[in-house]
């Protein structure tokens, strides 16, 4: 069975993460995945949206992959429904990216599971702003 990271292994993350690639970040200021982007970003971290669509979000230029990033990405953070994780996952281990947060009340446990088999730092049915907010600043 999946098991997140302690509170404590999360802000060890946290602490040293400077870049996240937003999976799904929409450009609609009503989605949650704005707001908590957004909120990221005023924190101070690099907040790189992923998009098939949007040309700019929040000030930054938008890709439509994680492949076409091309800079190094820290963290990913997804937005997108349980049946695309394993789509995402898939990404992350074939660009060799170390970790991946699937936001609250997005859950795909064997995703979760084979992200962590290739050596990724996984969270799950989170929200990355509630625990930096709360528990890593």
């Amino acid at each position: 069975m999946f098991e997140n990271p302690d509170a404590q292994a999360r802000c060890a993350l946290l602490k040293k993460v400077k870049t996240i690639a937003v999976v799904g970040l929409s450009p609609n200021a009503s989605r949650p995945s704005y707001g908590v982007s957004k909120a990221m970003q005023e924190f101070g971290f690099r907040v790189i949206p992923v998009h098939p669509a949007a040309k700019e979000i929040l000030g930054e230029k938008v890709y439509p992959a994680l492949k076409d990033i091309p800079e190094k990405i820290d963290l990913v953070d997804v937005f997108r429904s349980a049946e695309f994780i394993d789509g995402v996952v898939d990404e992350c281990l074939a660009l060799g990216l170390k970790a991946i947060w699937i936001q609250e009340g997005i859950v795909n446990e064997p995703a979760a599971l084979r992200a962590q088999a290739g050596g990724m730092t996984v969270i799950m049915d989170r929200c990355i702003y509630r625990d930096y907010r709360d528990q890593c600043r």
